[in-house]
Order: C-alpha cells, then sequence, then structure tokens
C-alpha cells in the first residue's frame, strides 16, 4: 500500500509541476489548468491516505507548494524569452530532478518510523574494487565509524562481504538522513539503508476456548497435545498415517534454526531434537525462542509435553541462532548474521518469528541474506507480523524468496492482530492464536502471534527437506499453496497449512 502511494504522491508532484509550467508558457490554453487541477487531486489523495500526522502533511505541503509555485513562476519568466527556453528548461528540469531525487530518501508519502541502532545506524554497500578511502572525507567531517558487517563463509556467493556499518557519533544523529544521502552519492558506494531494531512481541493469552481430541486420537502418548487445536485443524491424524503406511525415509534429519532470543537447549522436550551450534545460544532469558522451537519440531511420543510433525522424530532436528536479546530486540545486521551464520551451518531451514516497518525497495542487504541462504541449500520462513496492516510493508516477510506467514484462529479467522498479505509473492497461513508450546525452564505455555504461525511451517518445510533436501522455495510452496485450504479471508491470509495432502502432492503420490 505504502509503495503504491509513494508512486501516486510523485508522479501527481511531478505533473502538478509540468503542468503549471505549461500553463505559464501558455496561458491562453486550457490544457495546463486541467493538468493541473488533475495533478493536484493525485497529489492530495496520496498525502490524505497516507495515514501521516497533521504535522507531518502540514510540513510536506508546505515544502512541495512552495517548489511547485517558483517552479511555475520560472517558466513565467521564460516566456516570450525564445533565446532562454531550451536552457531553461533543462536547468528546471535539472531542479525538478534533484527535488525529486531528494523526496525519495524519505518513506514516501509516509510510513510509520522505523528506529536505527545508536550503535551503527547505517549499513552501506561498497562496489566491487572500492575501499574505505573513498569515504575518508565524508568520515572525518562527520566523525564516521565504519566496519565490516559481515563475513559469509562463502563470499563468491554474495556481495554481503561488500557491506559496512557506519556509526553515527550523537551529535550529528540528527542529521542520518542527510549523512545517508551523502554517503549515497559516493562514487564508490552501491547502496545505503538503515540498520533498523527489529523486536519480538508475542501475545499472553487466556487458555483456549475449546478442547481438541487428545493424545490418543493422534497415536501419541504426550499430554500437552490436547491443548493443541492446531493438531486438529492441520489434520495431523492425516499425516502420521501417512508417514506411516507410504513408508516414506528421510534422506536426512533436516535442521530447522531458530533465529529468536535463544531457546532452552534442556528443555525436556527439545533436549532429544536439538543440535547446539553455540553454547552462548542454548539459553533463552525471555522464552520467545523456546516457545517457537516447541512448535517447530518438539519431541513426540516421550511421555511429556507436546508433540510435533511425527511419531517417531525421524525427520527434523532444531537449533538455535541467537540474534535477538534477553528483552526481545535486536538489529537487521544481528539478525543478518544470524541468517548467514545459520546457512553456513547447514541448516535447512531458517525461521525468523521477528521483524519490523520497513519497504522491500530499501531492503537489500536482507534480500541478499536470503539468496545466500537459498543458494547454501535453505529456505526462509518469516512470520507476516503483528500490526493488523499490510505484510508488504514489514521486513523480512516481504522480502523476496521467503515464505510469508499470516496467523489464524481455531474458526480459521484472521487473528485481528495478523498482518495482511495481498501482495505478497508466497504467502500462507498457519495457527497463531492460543498457541501452547514449550518455554524456558521445563514449562508451556500459550502465545499468539504471528511469531507462532511461523514456526508451523518451519517445522512442516523442514520435514519436506528431510524427504527432498535438493527441493527449492517454490516447489515447497507451490505444494503448501496448492494443497492448503481455504480460511474465511484467504485473499488476506494465504491458504491455511495442510500437512498431509502438501507432503503426498511433494513427494508425488
Amino acid at each position: 500500500m505504502y509503495q503504491n502511494l509513494a508512486m501516486a504522491y510523485l508522479l501527481g508532484f511531478i505533473l502538478a509541476c509540468c503542468a503549471l509550467a505549461y500553463w505559464f508558457l501558455r496561458p491562453e490554453r486550457k490544457l495546463g489548468r486541467r493538468l493541473l487541477a488533475l495533478a493536484s487531486s493525485v497529489y492530495a489523495a496520496a498525502l490524505l491516505f497516507s495515514g501521516a500526522p497533521a504535522m507531518y502533511l502540514l510540513e510536506k505541503m508546505i515544502y512541495n507548494l512552495f517548489f511547485i509555485g517558483i517552479f511555475g513562476a520560472f517558466f513565467g519568466i521564460l516566456a516570450g524569452r525564445r533565446r532562454w527556453t531550451l536552457p531553461g528548461v533543462v536547468l528546471a528540469l535539472w531542479a525538478l530532478w534533484a527535488y525529486v531525487q531528494e523526496e525519495m530518501t524519505h518513506t514516501l508519502p509516509y510510513r510509520p518510523e522505523t528506529t536505527p541502532d545508536p550503535a551503527g545506524e547505517l549499513l552501506l554497500e561498497l562496489r566491487e574494487g572500492s575501499t574505505l578511502s573513498s569515504l575518508e572525507y565524508l568520515g572525518e567531517r562527520y566523525g564516521l565509524r565504519i566496519q565490516r558487517a559481515f563475513y559469509p563463509a562463502d563470499s563468491a556467493h554474495t556481495t554481503l562481504d561488500n557491506y559496512y556499518v557506519a556509526d553515527i557519533p550523537a551529535a550529528y544523529a540528527p542529521r542520518m538522513r542527510r549523512i545517508a544521502r551523502q554517503l549515497g552519492r559516493q562514487v564508490g558506494v552501491a547502496w545505503v539503508e538503515e540498520n533498523e531494531i527489529v523486536q519480538v512481541a508475542p501475545l499472553r493469552t487466556d487458555p483456549p476456548k475449546s478442547s481438541p481430541p487428545g493424545p490418543a486420537a493422534y497415536g501419541l502418548n504426550d499430554p500437552g497435545v490436547e491443548n493443541l487445536w492446531a493438531f486438529r485443524e492441520m489434520n495431523m491424524a492425516a499425516l502420521f498415517d501417512f508417514l506411516e503406511k507410504s513408508g516414506v525415509k528421510p534422506q536426512k534429519k533436516a535442521l530447522v534454526a531458530i533465529l529468536d532470543t535463544g531457546v532452552d537447549a534442556g528443555h525436556e522436550d527439545l533436549n532429544a531434537n536439538y543440535r547446539s551450534l553455540k553454547p552462548s545460544y542454548d539459553n533463552d532469558p525471555k522464552g520467545h525462542g523456546t516457545h517457537c522451537a516447541g512448535i517447530a519440531g518438539a519431541v513426540s511420543n516421550n511421555g511429556t509435553g507436546i508433540a510435533s510433525f511425527s511419531r517417531d522424530n525421524r525427520f527434523v532436528e532444531i537449533t538455535s541462532v541467537k540474534v535477538l536479546g534477553a528483552g526481545g530486540f535486536g538489529t537487521q545486521k544481528t539478525i543478518i548474521e544470524g541468517m548467514l551464520f545459520a546457512a553456513d551451518q547447514g541448516a535447512d531451514v531458517l525461521s525468523l518469528s521477528l521483524g519490523g516497518p520497513g519497504s522491500a525497495s530499501k531492503q537489500g542487504a536482507y534480500a541478499k541474506a536470503v539468496q545466500y541462504a537459498q543458494k547454501k541449500g535453505a529456505i526462509v520462513v518469516a512470520a507476516a507480523g503483528n500490526s493488523n496492516r499490510s505484510a508488504k510493508d514489514f521486513t523480512p516477510a516481504n522480502v523476496p524468496g521467503v515464505l510469508c506467514v499470516s496467523a489464524v484462529d481455531e474458526t480459521l479467522e484472521r487473528a485481528d492482530f495478523s498482518n495482511d498479505v495481498q501482495g505478497i509473492g508466497m504467502a500462507l497461513a498457519a495457527p497463531g492464536v492460543d498457541i501452547y508450546s514449550s518455554i524456558p525452564g521445563g514449562q508451556y505455555a500459550r502465545y499468539s502471534g504471528t511469531s507462532m504461525a511461523a514456526p508451523h511451517v518451519a517445522g512442516m518445510v523442514g520435514m519436506m527437506k528431510s524427504l527432498r533436501p535438493e527441493a527449492k522455495v517454490e516447489q515447497v510452496y507451490k505444494a503448501l499453496h496448492e494443497k492448503g485450504k481455504e480460511t474465511k479471508s484467504t485473499a488476506r491470509t494465504g491458504r491455511f497449512l495442510q500437512p498431509a495432502p502438501a507432503l503426498r502432492a511433494f513427494m508425488g503420490y
């Protein structure tokens, strides 16, 4: 939505400038006035429907109307001066282009402000062959501290090794966007974007309104299964029966990486399915990552807690990559570092129950991280977001190549907090309300959020990758989408996860 409004805003502004210029040059013709009226309507509508604060709208309109007036008046001066018409038009168009470039560096016409990391506000990509010496002047002028951001193991697969993080001293922090524009104009710089702060925000909820079938209905002995309404709506009994009767065998045990606040590796219902990558990742002071891990890969049939996507735990194991702190906050840089690390460690699925406001057109580093993960054989799954807005404006859910997951309740209604996935290339729906899962200390709790929906899909994708490790994201999505179940608002949620028919189609049964 924001991208469409931005396009309308810019087109309306440019057309208004040109229409007023034509009116001044040819005042006897009505075309200029008509074009100006049309352009003004488009411009005003884009601003008014942007949802921006009143003071933002007023400031934006004052600046733009002043420029439009000066632009048109300049052509009034040119009228009748044929000798100066051509150079005057060139000068005016250059001024218009420069002004539009300035406008395009902002979030147009408006989107919720993101918060950059105060320890490193900007991410910038150097062009191949360029060095930091090209930034010495700006670095000294603003006291910038610039250092390498990412260290992918296979640099031949990505340009992320050319990314640097720039820390702006507090005295110059108010000028961050100006500094970003100046960096972006340097010959050696290919890309500049904010290093945004990201957080998780699960919702603690009340007990469920209804009880699903007990463990015996699924051939399980895990007592907590009676709290999993998701098993009923996803028809997990059909999945378990298919796995048993078809005799399909995993080619490997797929690794599902939970990129989050960490995972309690010693949890009674996770430990046997857990692979440690770093000891520092094996604890979870917040509990969010442990909850997601239980959804994706809890140990089934151990007489304890809950279960996951098979009765015998042959298909999937889980691991943790800590990209968020104890408070649930991280940055774009820490998340991308985690994505690269997980991919380099051989993860088959990256599960990201996190994110924040961000235009897809301004997220070059995320896009490159997803591409890197795919080249290493991993599939990226991300939560759609909990803002009840468009997921197109929520990153990394809006990055091309990501499986974006919305949340629905047990009636298959879109959760009132879940972002709308219309316009997302690969979107699915999964259980995300009153989800019972593991939390640190051998405990269990119910949370709600698209954070809970994403690991349902991640766990299922892990099973698919265990059976066909070479499978690409497009093949996985095709099966999940085509065999998914309609929700009460499918256009806004994507189709609801149905493991058994999706796996049958994926395996060619």
